[in-house]
């Protein structure tokens, strides 16, 4: 059975797990290419084999998308490997979070060169793929899909170089959109509340242990459950465009 993706290359950035990993899969099902790519090159080569198992087209990519050499080395390995490019997803992002007197310096640079630079790289990379696929491919459309976050609308104590990036993405692709829209390449953000994920992870003990407290007695999002938005929006007919998804859990009042 024909998917509605068939013949359409897709990358995903942050795809060694989380919601990264599961958009690809997702993709994947619905009969695209995929391209993953992250730092993580067991995770990659884990995730590539199980599309692969499952009838799926996979590459994986290892990157590091704060390097813009690397970020133009690895779309351009994509478009040599596969001939084209027609479906972008900037999933890679961290969130280390804490008061702004208290916070290293360290953390702000480390948040900003793959929450902002690392998208605007790959993004940059990109565009005249998602250009041309607009104009040849048989859809007639392609797709950037920026992964922000509620933290993208709204500003809380304790996330404030975090409500940064994410602002900044949401702002950068709504004057993207409004220069590639004509053009068909149709620019979306998704912007998820709590997902069960590595994500909080990273943070400084002591500040991990309050997000554990914050998100206490929440049913968490699943990662498929982004992966789920990814799909609708960029599985549209070629006259709609979905420019922005909020998802939150259903207990998540922020």
């Amino acid at each position: 059975m024909a998917g509605p993706l068939d013949g359409t290359v897709a990358l995903v950035t942050g795809a060694s797990s989380g919601i990264g990993a599961a958009t690809a899969r997702s993709l994947a099902a619905d009969g695209a290419t995929v391209a993953v790519l992250a730092r993580r090159r067991a995770k990659l080569d884990e995730l590539a084999e199980s599309v692969r198992a499952g009838g799926g087209v996979a590459l994986a990519v290892e990157a590091d998308i704060t390097d813009p050499s690397q970020a133009l080395a690895a779309v351009d390995r994509v478009v040599v490997e596969f001939g084209r490019l027609d479906t972008v997803v900037n999933n890679a992002g961290l969130m280390l979070v804490g008061p702004v007197a208290e916070a290293p310096i360290e953390e702000w640079d480390r948040m900003l060169a793959v929450n902002v630079q690392g998208m605007l790289h790959v993004t940059r990379a990109a565009l005249p793929h998602l250009l041309a696929a607009a104009e040849t491919a048989p859809r007639r459309v392609a797709d950037l899909v920026n992964i922000s976050s509620t933290a993208g609308r709204v500003a809380r104590p304790g996330t404030a170089v975090y409500n940064l990036t994410k602002f900044g993405v949401n702002a950068f692709s709504e004057a993207l959109r409004q220069e590639v829209g004509p053009k068909r390449v149709r620019v979306s953000v998704i912007e998820p509340g709590t997902v069960d994920t590595e994500l909080a992870s990273h943070v400084r003990d002591g500040i991990r242990e309050a997000i554990v407290r914050q998100t206490e007695g929440l049913e968490l999002l699943e990662p498929e459950d982004i992966a789920d938005a990814v799909s609708y929006i960029v599985t549209r007919d070629r006259r709609v465009a979905v420019n922005e998804i909020l998802v939150r859990a259903a207990e998540q009042t922020w």
